[in-house]
């Protein structure tokens, strides 16, 4: 077998291609993912078998993957760019709503039901919808914002099993670094909405809480969604934590509870008007002074 068929081959076992490009034009099963760059099927062959290059041509197209690009000068590159792309593709969403959750719930489930009727119920309020870009609760919460008419966002991430962004995101960008994506999520959000998730639902959560006790974010709400689920953890933090002095009782308290989607929007209503507050009693003390 050619080095070509069996680009092929791996190509046609892609599970990334299962879903077409949102507006039409190529299906994506004449496409491959690498990062942020989508490549047409034969493109890298085409050049490869092209007689016709000049020499100028065959030195700026190198059929082989330069040493270079495994460096960490050209790394550091690589993630300003995301960075960079990342600012400039959410600079203008306005009032915006983080939610996390499981990528392995299913539709019809309760959480992911639930995040999307509060996906839907923030949409309505005017807030746009940033998720993670997968499947299970971030599905749900992009789709119920998309229904409702709100713009529906996914900072999706190049992990190892290919997870592919959901057919529910207007807008989608791509990360190859968890902190970059991370960066996004709090810098363009107005609150955090946590449903029953893993690991990296877990991660977010205590991001959050890190970035709010040591002062980088203020007036940052934080609202887990489901007291059955989350309950073990807050009575550990507080028989644990608090009882050992690693966490004050009010570190604690910056968590809300509730498993009803309309007090998770009052929660995040009532800390925009408290934000409002603030801000429009600070110019005034700027006018006055």
């Amino acid at each position: 077998m050619t080095t070509s068929e069996r680009e092929a081959d791996s190509r046609e076992a892609d599970p990334r291609e299962a879903v077409p490009p949102p507006g039409g034009g190529e299906p994506m099963s004449e496409r491959r993912r690498s990062g942020r760059l989508v490549i047409r099927r034969g493109a890298v062959d085409k050049l490869a078998e092209d007689a016709t290059l000049t020499e100028d041509q065959k030195l700026l197209e190198p059929t082989t993957r330069p040493a270079f690009l495994n460096t960490d000068p050209w790394r550091s590159l690589r993630i300003l760019s995301e960075f960079v792309e990342g600012f400039d593709a959410l600079a203008g969403l306005g009032p915006a709503i983080s939610i996390f959750g499981s990528a392995r719930v299913r539709p019809g489930s309760p959480a992911y039901e639930t995040a999307r009727q509060i996906g839907s119920l923030l949409a309505k309020e005017g807030y746009t919808v940033i998720t993670g870009g997968g499947p299970g609760v971030m599905e749900g919460a992009n789709r119920g914002c998309q229904e409702a008419g709100g713009m529906s966002v996914g900072c999706n991430i190049e992990l190892p099993h290919e997870q592919s962004i959901n057919p529910y995101v207007d807008l989608g960008v791509e990360f190859r670094y968890f902190f970059a994506r991370k960066v996004m999520f709090v810098k363009y959000a107005d609150g955090f909405v946590i449903l029953p998730g893993g690991f990296g639902t877990m991660d977010e959560l205590f991001e959050a809480l890190t970035l709010i006790q040591t002062g980088k974010i203020r007036h940052f709400p934080v609202v887990l969604v489901g007291s059955a689920f989350f309950g073990g953890l807050l009575d550990w933090m507080r028989a644990t934590l608090v009882a050992a002095g690693t966490v004050e009782a009010a570190d604690v308290d910056l968590i809300q509870v509730t498993d009803d989607p309309a007090e998770v929007v009052e929660i995040i209503r009532r800390a925009g008007r408290r934000r409002s507050t603030k801000r429009s009693g600070a110019a005034s003390a700027m006018d006055g002074g």
